[in-house]
């Protein structure tokens, strides 16, 4: 770890810590524990639980309507009208269980692409009864409650024998018979009441794992039947790719632009100006040489000047510190170089690929120059993480917020982030502090 500046950090509460997407949590026991009191882990156990209510209710109309549309088919096809209800009612349910899974569990499934408005009458009644986003919901419905009771068994199973296993001793001597009887083996000594004690808390630390386990595949499920198809998620797919290279090309061409013009206004004129000076110099060496003297001190100040130009546009290419000794010698520069205190924390057990590295790099150099223009900061905060095949690049501040993805400086970065596949995660609230992330896949 690596710091630069005068902060230390901030104070627990200063609503200036780092996202956490894609924050590695910790391992062993404490992970364990932590697992048991993880709103992740209860908001799983409330999805599956909800999930039988609701598996009753729609299994229950989706049934009924059903029946009677088929039942009253031989009247004058009255029972159109009620399946095209069903088929409606199953969209509505299908549209209410994409928003639960998003609440519950953080899983987002896109919305199938809505039917073509072409064709009209019959034709268009056939398309509604066999497109894929019309009846996979109603059969959605269908299993909805099977696939609930199962899971709901199994949750309330290994959460209630476990927990009941653990109080076992408290209530063991008043159960009829003496002792808690498992068949006709008798739980009715120390011993065995111990063993039922480490079974269930056994149960309880494999609980959590086992309910996030039967979320996820409750949200694979939906994911298949409520969300596009394979064809639409490809085209979908297609679309976010060329988006990403049009971005990433306009970045590589702002980019060239902007060292174009560097090179033109800022280090060109300098050599110009260099190659002047000393063509005056050469011109009075003969007839005033103290002048000439003067004057190749002037381009020698000016060719220093130019060098510094240079290195600087060097720099705004790629750096060669970041290239020789990684991103921690390469975000301390930056921090030391930055007018408000930064602190940096690098926490790499080995180097991403170069390309990432340098996206990395940008993203910070961005970040921490809109906090020292705009920011009114007095500290900032730069974190750098992986999590299995993500690098998470975090920079935060204290300022006074206002940074919006869609500036000019932000806009390219996230161009340049999503070429790789990457997010970049911008918070900042008017009036508070700002929060930018880069999460960069870098397997």
């Amino acid at each position: 770890m690596a710091a630069a500046g005068a902060g230390s950090g901030f104070p627990p509460g200063a609503g200036t810590e780092p996202l956490a997407a894609g924050r590695a949590s910790p391992g062993g026991l404490r992970s364990v524990l932590g697992a048991l009191v993880s709103p992740r882990t209860w908001l799983a156990v409330i999805h599956l639980l909800a999930g039988l209510v609701i598996g009753i209710v729609a299994f229950t109309a989706v049934v009924v309507g059903i029946g009677l549309g088929i039942g009253l088919m031989p009247i004058f096809l009255v029972g159109i009208p009620v399946l095209v209800g069903v088929i409606w009612l199953a969209g509505l349910g299908g549209r209410a269980e994409r928003a639960r899974f998003a609440v519950l569990l953080g899983a987002v499934i896109p919305a199938p692409a809505p039917l073509p408005d072409e064709p009209r009458g019959w034709r268009r009644m056939n398309l509604l009864f066999l497109a894929r986003s019309t009846w996979l919901p109603t059969v959605y419905a269908l299993i909805r409650l099977p696939m609930s009771a199962i899971q709901a068994v199994a949750v309330t199973a290994v959460w209630g024998v476990g927990l009941a296993l653990i109080a076992l001793p408290a209530y063991n001597g008043a159960l009829p018979g003496g002792s808690a009887h498992l068949g006709s083996f008798a739980l009715n000594n120390l011993a065995w009441v111990a063993l039922g004690v480490a079974t269930g808390v056994a149960l309880v630390l494999a609980a959590p794992t086992l309910t996030r386990a039967l979320a996820a595949e409750d949200a694979a499920v939906a994911r298949w039947l409520l969300g596009p198809g394979r064809r639409a998620r490809l085209t979908a797919r297609i679309g976010e790719l060329e988006t990403s290279r049009a971005g990433v090309v306009g970045a590589a061409e702002t980019e060239r632009r902007r060292i174009e013009r560097d090179l033109h206004d800022g280090a060109q004129q300098r050599l110009v100006s260099l190659a002047m000076e000393l063509g005056r110099a050469r011109a009075k060496f003969a007839s005033d040489p103290q002048a000439a003297e003067a004057i190749v001190g002037q381009a020698h100040e000016q060719a220093k000047e130019a060098l510094t130009e240079l290195r600087n546009l060097v720099r705004g290419v790629h750096p060669p510190v970041l290239s020789d000794r990684g991103l921690d010698a390469a975000l301390s520069g930056l921090a030391a170089l930055s007018p408000v205190p930064v602190t940096v924390r690098v926490d790499l057990a080995e180097r991403p690929p170069a390309s990432v590295e340098a996206i990395a790099y940008f993203v910070v150099a961005e970040a921490l120059t809109n906090v020292a223009k705009h920011a009114k900061a007095s500290r900032a905060l730069v974190t750098v993480t992986r999590s299995g095949n993500l690098l998470n690049v975090a920079v935060s501040d204290d300022g006074i917020g206002g940074a919006s993805v869609a500036g000019q400086g932000l806009s390219g970065l996230a161009a340049r982030v999503a070429g790789i596949d990457g997010r970049l995660l911008v918070t900042s609230p008017d009036g508070g502090p700002t929060a930018i992330e880069a999460v960069l896949p870098c397997g």
